[in-house]
């Protein structure tokens, strides 16, 4: 397929001499000032005035890069492979820890019910329900912002910031002695976590291609697996504390884990690093691959500040809300699953808590390898839809088999669970990595990928709302909700699918294929403007049209 890019296929070695097209699809454009081979092109100029942001990108070693530009092509991939391992190493694990630890934080209320949350609080069933929906209202309202807020800001300080916030409230739940104090530290919980998922996929569109994201997406995501695995059994053992300090158990669960986050958000500003152009980790040379590369797939389209048009834009494309209720569709069963599977299987025979826990392992560990393998899937041969699309449907057969196997066959129930769990996971990491292929410019991507999160996570509130105590022990309203959400992320990949498929075929017709990767054109060539129906628009004008560049195409 077409994309948006003019990356280099397989290894090929960017011209790093010159300015890159304003849909970042393909059309490396040359400015015509000095030569096309000279370190002295425009291109190592700075482009936008805020150097904390990685779409300015800005050059800061000739030197580094008349080393790439002397780079055989053979050389240039070793270097690029090696580059990636780097990034890989020093990036995605200290990422994995911290939504792992996000992702335990949120759901261990569900391990504090099992061993005396609810019967020490005189709990009913809705207002433990309440208690897991409240998280979600504030985490929902405040991921746009935050988002948007870490645009400005460098990461090294308000990731920290954020999570020693949450760790604070997380600890004090550990004190608390009634309802009221339980869901006022829940919300304030939801609050400071809001920013950690969206902030992360969208800091990763700043060091890696749209064909390098989802793996990278869902190695991290693989945390909030791990966590659904064996967070639970963390947390049970964390409850043998019962008595110590004369604490109940459950008081230990929130105390000890809200501590953890607490000394990796301290070790947090000093591990993660803030954009490419400043990354000490990085050689010079390193340093202007990462952002050549960058620049090579997103071109012009990666350039741009703030403006109210391109927030306006994000709020009007109907790709924003169909992607919206994609990931809601996907994140209900998730959250679903992360708090309720143990009770649920605690219903399915006559075990105990330690056992339901145990349990609901290993469900977990397949989605972990289901989301792993699709991820690499997906990257290979860039496709998104049909995957969503599939794993849609294989989800909905397993709500359907909850729905219908009789209670007395509990090995068959437990199947469905591993048959739903399978489908959830690639379901979340596949809708990210589209949302994120899905818009050009960095604004509006920030902008969009926020609306996208807050509208998933306000599955957390319906999922926390259907399982109930009362329905126990079928659960055929939860399982039932999660069926209709299955369905729900089928429909709006398949009109997305279609939609963006139409889009493209309609910018082929119109304007002609896309740019070829090796194709330069200078920016201000009237030929160039004819050709893409940009006569009169400025520099400016072009780089907020993002993905609306008619040279653009879509990942399908």
């Amino acid at each position: 397929m077409s994309t948006l890019t003019n990356g280099h296929h397989g290894h090929e070695k960017p011209e790093i001499i010159t300015t890159e097209s304003p849909n970042g699809n393909g059309n490396r454009l040359a400015n015509d000032s000095p030569s096309s081979n000279s370190v002295d092109s425009p291109r190592y100029g700075n482009i936008a005035e805020d150097h904390k942001m990685p779409d300015t990108m800005p050059d800061h070693s000739k030197a580094a890069a008349e080393i790439i530009a002397r780079m055989s092509p053979e050389e240039y991939a070793l270097a690029e492979k090696k580059l990636l391992r780097k990034l890989d190493f020093k990036l995605i694990p200290w990422m994995t820890l911290l939504y792992l630890l996000s992702f335990i934080d949120r759901v261990n209320v569900g391990a504090a019910k099992l061993v005396g949350l609810t019967t020490d609080l005189h709990l009913t069933s809705l207002q433990y329900s309440n208690a897991s929906m409240i998280f979600f209202v504030s985490y929902v309202a405040f991921e746009v912002p935050s988002n948007l807020v870490l645009k400005k800001l460098r990461p090294s300080r308000w990731i920290p910031f954020t999570m020693i916030c949450w760790a604070i409230f997380q600890t004090t739940m550990g004190l608390v002695t009634n309802y009221e104090q339980l869901l006022a530290l829940r919300f304030c919980l939801g609050l400071f976590e809001s920013g950690l998922f969206p902030g992360l996929n969208f800091y990763l569109t700043g060091w890696y291609k749209r064909d390098e994201i989802n793996r990278r997406c869902a190695f991290f995501f693989g945390g909030a697996v791990l966590a659904g695995a064996f967070g639970g059994i963390f947390g049970y053992a964390l409850s043998k504390m019962d008595g110590v300090g004369g604490k109940a158990g459950w008081s230990w669960i929130f105390i000890m884990e809200g501590l953890l986050t607490f000394v990796v958000a301290v070790l947090s500003f000093w591990m993660i690093h803030d954009w490419p152009d400043t990354a000490k980790f990085l050689s010079p040379v390193e340093r202007e691959m990462v952002l050549g590369r960058l620049r090579q797939e997103q071109g012009l389209a990666s350039e741009g500040g703030f403006t109210w048009r391109v927030i306006k834009k994000a709020l009007v494309d109907w790709k924003t809300y169909c992607l919206m209720l994609m990931y809601i569709g996907a994140a209900e069963p998730l959250y679903s699953g992360s708090l309720f599977t143990p009770t649920i299987i605690a219903y399915l025979g006559k075990f105990t808590v330690s056992q339901s826990l145990l349990l609901s392992t290993p469900p977990y560990v397949l989605m972990f390898i289901t989301t792993m393998g699709t991820a690499w899937l997906s990257d290979k041969y860039q496709r998104r839809g049909f995957f969503l699309m599939g794993w849609s449907l294989v989800g909905a057969i397993g709500y359907l088999l909850l729905l219908t196997i009789p209670i007395r066959y509990p090995g068959g129930l437990y199947a469905a669970v591993f048959i739903s769990s399978a489908a959830v996971g690639p379901l979340i990491a596949t809708t990210i990595a589209w949302t994120g292929n899905t818009f050009g410019n960095h604004y509006k991507k920030a902008v969009s990928m926020g609306l996208v999160f807050s509208a998933g996570n306000s599955g957390g509130i319906v999922s926390s709302q259907a399982y109930r105590n009362k329905d126990a022990p079928r659960f055929l309203p939860g399982h039932g909700t999660a069926l209709a959400f299955c369905l729900l992320n089928f429909t709006m990949a398949t009109i997305l699918y279609i939609g963006v498929k139409r889009e493209n075929a309609r910018r082929d017709a119109q304007y002609g294929p896309a740019p070829r990767p090796d194709e330069v054109q200078e920016f201000d060539d009237p030929e160039y403007l004819h050709k893409w129906g940009l006569q009169g628009m400025s520099r400016k004008e072009i780089v907020e049209l993002g993905d609306d560049h008619p040279a653009y195409r879509y990942m399908l």
